[in-house]
């Protein structure tokens, strides 16, 4: 009989030595690179975007929208979204914590390249997200996370506040300065990326306004409030300034290279902003100055946030026919980067100036359309928190980005 070997089967020896399976994931990206070598400060854009999904959801005016049926539901849609937002702010809160020990980590181990993301003619403008993501995390314990803190939420906002106001108001200065006597930016270099870091004091002083009522005294609040006005206009002017620049620079020379294109959603924050901060100021100098200013400065909120507000649809409109146009482009498409956060945070400020403005007057357009963009909002950060989970564990959005040739260009974190 004779036995023919079964082709499937070898022996040992014969075998070739098996290969190492090759990593996956970071593992497979970082090969050969110290782990956080490369942490850039637009990370923290991922804790802005996540922290105004809940604190949006809180001011949504679910109460006032025509409802049918049981006078009940609108109390079962605010209870629903009391434990979203719950849900989302602790979840931004622990981001804040990662993001926040992987950056230490980062400036221990690798002191030369953190102080060189200041330096740099994109990334340093992204200076302007870590004391947003602050601010944010603080107005949600406020607005969200008292059934976890309790009496230790308005402690906790206070001390974000702090900090973030203090780092933000650094980086409305230390950038600026920064581009002004060191950068070279090219004639086509402005994007909405320079908005980043005027834009934490509006921030602040829309956070701030809710620390206004627990402050002991009239003087104290009524320094409090005139100090936010204050934050209100060195964003408001510096960010109309940007803005300007911005227009001018897509009528000059076009979108730009597609990762460009998120960016210019940042626009819709100070705008989005301002028109909450406009709104919160002004109810708390009603209750804070005597007649006629804290009255006039009510009203003004609402006489200065519905311009605005119009202004910002038009924006909006702008940006999304821009981004659809894009991401449809064969050529192009439009590539995944952390800057597509700016479709989150910046929307998640129209969403809570829309809201303002429907607790002011009460009309149905603004409630609906605060719902209909909330909704929205929704869609665009579940897609950039998944995406951006996938990139991390693939180690793509670890790296550092390509040398720029222009200013214009992003990075590719």
């Amino acid at each position: 009989m004779t036995i023919t070997a079964d082709p499937l089967v070898t022996d040992r020896t014969d075998r070739p030595e098996p290969r190492p399976a090759p990593p996956r994931g970071f593992l497979a990206a970082l090969e050969g690179r110290p782990a956080l070598g490369y942490v850039g400060p637009n990370w923290y854009a991922a804790v802005m975007g996540t922290g105004i999904v809940a604190n949006a959801a809180v001011s949504l005016p679910v109460a006032a929208l025509p409802v049918e049926g049981a006078a009940s539901q609108p109390l079962q849609a605010w209870a629903l979204l009391q434990a979203w937002a719950l849900g989302v702010w602790l979840l931004a809160a622990a981001l804040l914590v990662a993001v926040t020990a992987a950056t230490v980590v980062h400036w221990i181990r690798h002191p030369a390249t953190a102080r060189s993301h200041l330096d740099h003619p994109v990334m340093s403008y992204f200076y302007g997200a870590p004391a947003m993501a602050l601010l944010t995390v603080g107005s949600g314990a406020v607005l969200a996370g008292r059934p976890v803190l309790g009496p230790a939420a308005v402690p906790v906002d206070a001390v974000l506040w702090a900090t973030g106001t203090a780092l933000g108001l650094w980086t409305a200065v230390a950038v600026p300065v920064k581009a002004f006597t060191s950068h070279r930016s090219a004639p086509d270099a402005a994007f909405g990326g320079w908005l980043m870091p005027v834009v934490p004091p509006m921030v602040s002083a829309a956070t701030g306004a809710l620390l206004i009522p627990h402050l002991g005294s009239i003087p104290a609040q009524q320094t409090m409030l005139f100090g936010c006005y204050a934050l209100f206009g060195i964003s408001l002017f510096a960010g109309l300034i940007v803005i300007t620049l911005l227009w001018h620079r897509l009528v000059q020379h076009k979108v730009g290279p597609a990762a460009m294109v998120p960016t210019l959603w940042i626009v819709l924050g100070v705008l989005g902003q301002s028109v909450t901060a406009a709104h919160t100021l002004g109810d708390r100098a009603a209750d804070t100055l005597p007649a006629p200013y804290g009255p006039v400065l009510q009203a003004a909120g609402l006489g200065y946030g519905v311009p605005v507000w119009g202004f910002a649809v038009l924006w909006l409109a702008v940006a999304a026919t821009i981004t659809w146009r894009t991401a449809r482009d064969v050529r192009t498409g439009l590539p995944f980067t952390l800057t597509w956060w700016s479709f989150t945070f910046p929307v998640g400020t129209v969403v809570t100036g829309t809201s303002a403005l429907a607790a002011t007057t009460g009309l149905h357009l603004f409630g609906t359309t605060a719902v209909a963009l909330y909704a929205a909002l929704v869609v665009a950060w579940a897609t950039v928190a998944v995406r951006t989970a996938r990139g991390a564990w693939r180690g793509q959005l670890l790296l550092p980005p390509a040398p720029v040739a222009s200013s214009a260009r992003l990075p590719a974190t």
